[in-house]
This record gives structure tokens, sequence and C-alpha cells, in this order.
């Protein structure tokens, strides 16, 4: 395990949470990390970058906050129950899961780029099953918790090149929403659906032509900081208040 952290010891964290967050290296992931620790939230980072993680964790702590991270690939299931563990090992507990990590290979479905659909399926759609299936033992044992599952506006419309992608998100919201209404109260669940955001997610874009459309659609986009304040604020919330659906899009966007 690669395991680096930094920061003040636990008895300084009265009142604040343990969040680990997947697909942390870059865009949301690393912005929402930033903000949880600058809120005095102890943030255990995850994803396969772990250069990217651990320049973060050291900027982190150079800001007075405290963070740890270990590589993870969302999709083996393992791999997530580990990192899950790692995180209640080191902090005691894990008050929320930031299911993130996320794909986004746009094609026209004829272009049968089929190893791209398995690999949205593995990452958007099993990755969230595994976040889930990782901490909701912990969340049960220690009497409660919370799931931040960062959806799309693409898990509430469809559109060309999008289709197998749009099923992910779609998926993401279906599994939030029953999650939510099966639990006792004690956990909680939120849904965040960003609009075009600055990422890397266009960057796994292979089909010519999808990637020529996504420059134009992108050409408004929000910063990574607009998601993790939403998350940072359904966090916020008093135990009896559950946040289940935020929908953030740039202003001047249509879409």
């Amino acid at each position: 395990m690669t395991d680096t952290h930094a920061g003040a010891g636990a008895g300084e964290f009265e009142g604040r949470k343990v969040v680990a967050i997947t697909g942390a290296s870059s865009g949301i992931g690393e912005a929402t990390a930033r903000r949880l620790a600058a809120d005095g939230h102890r943030v255990f980072l995850g994803a396969r970058r772990t250069d990217r993680l651990r320049t973060l964790v050291e900027e982190i702590a150079a800001a007075g906050g405290t963070a740890a991270f270990q590589r993870l690939d969302v999709t083996d299931a393992a791999d997530v129950r580990a990192f899950v563990s790692a995180a209640r090992e080191r902090y005691g507990r894990v008050d929320a899961v930031v299911n993130n990590a996320g794909v986004m290979p746009l094609s026209p479905l004829d272009a049968l780029k089929v190893d791209e659909w398995d690999r949205m399926i593995d990452v958007n759609v099993r990755g969230v099953l595994h976040g889930i299936a990782a901490g909701l033992p912990v969340m049960r044992a220690q009497g409660g918790g919370h799931f931040v599952n960062v959806a799309s506006v693409g898990a509430y419309e469809v559109s060309p090149t999008a289709a197998v992608y749009c099923a992910t998100k779609f998926a993401v919201r279906a599994i939030s929403e029953g999650l939510r209404q099966e639990s006792d109260g004690a956990i909680r669940v939120t849904l965040v659906s960003p609009g075009v955001t600055e990422s890397e997610l266009a960057d796994t874009i292979s089909d010519p032509s999808a990637r020529e459309a996504m420059k134009t659609y992108r050409s408004v986009a929000l910063p990574a900081l607009a998601i993790a304040e939403a998350i940072a604020y359904a966090l916020a919330q008093p135990a009896q208040v559950d946040v289940n659906e935020i929908v953030v899009r740039p202003t001047a966007s249509a879409q």
C-alpha cells in the first residue's frame, strides 16, 4: 500500500468528517479534496495516478489540511474495499464516500467501440456500486454515513454520441435513488450532476467526430471548484437534512 498523510492529530477534528474520494487525482475529485480539507475534514484520496495524489496530499498539508492517499482502481471491488478499509483504519471511521471516478469516451453507436462501452460501464456504474458495497457495512456499523455520487446532466438527457455515457449516468441516478429509499435515515445519499465542467473527461474521447463536437460543447465550462462547493454544501447539512439531488450548470449554457 502506498500511503502518505499529513496534518493535525485526530483530537483536533471534533465535528469534522472523514471523506473518502475516488477519482481524486484531477478535476472534480481534486477540487473536492482541496475544498473539504480547507473546511477541516480529513480526506482519503484514491486514483490510479499516485504521483498526482502524492503531490495533492503534500499541497493540502502545506495549506494546513489533513489528507492521505492510496492507489485505487474502482473497477476492482476488492481494491475499493481495501481503500475504504484503509481510510477507516487511519482515521477511525468513514463519514462519507464520494463516488466521483468516471470516464467519457463518446462515440456514435455505429462506431462499435465496444471496449469503450465496457470501460464506461465498468468505471461509471460498477465503480459506484463498488464504492457503495465497500462503504455500506462501515456506515451501518458506525450508525451513519453519507454517499455522494457524481453523475452528470447526462443522467437526465441523451445526446448523439453520448448514448452509452448517458446510460451509465442514468444508472448512477437510479442507484442513488434506490439507495436513498432503502436507507433507514441514518445513511444519506446525494446525487451531484454537473453540467460542462473543466476536467480531463474529454481527453478519453478517441472518436474524431465526437472529439471535435465536444470542443464546441465544452466552450463554456464551470470550474471544478463549483462542483466541489456543491458537494461541500451537501456534506455540511445537519443530520436531519438529506440533500438528494443537485444539478449544476454554467449560467451561459443552454444544455
